[in-house]
């Protein structure tokens, strides 16, 4: 599979502070690639240094086979980004800023390309208006669009949902989706909303004090073989008092009111549900709870101890 980013043995050091340590990290042509992490984990510092913001004080990064130190301008004319707040001429319209912006890094310019970005973010009918009159949310919209200004096959976004309601970062996410499998575009993606990620991610990193905590697929890394599962039931009386007598208590880890948790192979889930059945227990409802919000605090909290 293509390599569009490879990290290797990355290190930012400012003066007494290691920012970032050693990093490892790979995305494959078409990710969507969730990196994550606590505050001050180092996220934004390797992301500035993928954008050639800043110098690595050690490592090599690789993006589109390409050394970023010896190929920089071939490299960044193909990556659209956002990176926190993006900054506009506010007394201009959302239209004639992408025009400027466009003319700067040399992308199409016409009036059917800017519109169509424009309403690929949902802001065609406020083209004409000047930035001043645009909210958070829309300025961050707005900032997509000149991302995606030059048509570009790395997207890079830094907490891009940023200031959103729901509704826009609804938007968004729909829209990072159609980008990666209509589009093909390759999108790599910084955010605090871990159930977004989840939810469009199909890999990932979580990093912690500027290491690698661990990287793989999202689904492989939240179906892990251990999964807690929520058992409820009308009577959990009786569902706990069979638990105790039964080879199902190794797996019973506690119970909450009419809910009874287990940790244990998904797999096992029709057995105990077969196990409640057989002995009158009616069964509500039975929910995996592995989420990834679970996931990401188990392994960041495990670093810190």
């Amino acid at each position: 599979m293509e390599k569009i980013i490879e990290v290797s043995g990355l290190t930012k050091k400012f003066k007494n502070l290691i920012a970032v340590d050693n990093l490892q990290l790979n995305v494959f042509k078409g990710d969507v690639f969730g990196f994550l992490g606590p505050n001050g984990a180092g996220k934004s510092t390797t992301i500035r240094m993928l954008l050639s913001l800043i110098r690595p004080t050690s490592g090599e990064i690789k993006i589109f086979g390409n050394n970023l130190a010896s190929h920089r301008l071939k490299i960044l004319k193909n990556i659209g980004a956002i990176v926190e707040k993006p900054d506009f001429y506010l007394y201009l319209s959302a239209y004639k800023n992408l025009e400027i912006l466009g003319k700067i890094s040399g992308a199409d310019v016409s009036k059917q390309s800017i519109m169509k970005k424009l309403e690929l973010v949902g802001l065609a009918d406020r083209a004409n208006s000047k930035v001043k009159t645009f909210s958070h949310g829309m300025k961050q919209r707005l900032g997509l669009a000149q991302a995606l200004l030059h048509n570009p096959e790395l997207i890079i976004l830094d907490e891009p949902t940023t200031g959103l309601d729901p509704q826009g970062i609804k938007e968004i996410r729909e829209l990072i989706i159609f980008l990666s499998k209509e589009k093909g575009k390759t999108i790599f993606l910084s955010s605090h909303i871990l159930k977004e990620v989840e939810l469009i991610a199909s890999r990932m990193i979580i990093i912690n004090k500027g290491k690698t905590l661990i990287e793989g697929k999202v689904n492989e890394l939240l179906n892990s073989d251990q999964t807690e599962i929520l058992v409820e039931t009308a009577n959990s009386d009786l569902a706990f008092s069979l638990i105790e007598k039964s080879n199902w208590q190794s797996k019973f880890k506690n119970r909450n009111e009419n809910n009874l948790v287990f940790n244990m192979s998904k797999n096992l889930v029709p057995e105990l549900n077969k196990f409640f059945v057989e002995n009158n227990v009616d069964v509500l409802s039975i929910v995996p709870v592995h989420s990834l919000e679970d996931f990401f605090f188990k392994i960041t909290e495990g670093a810190n101890k």
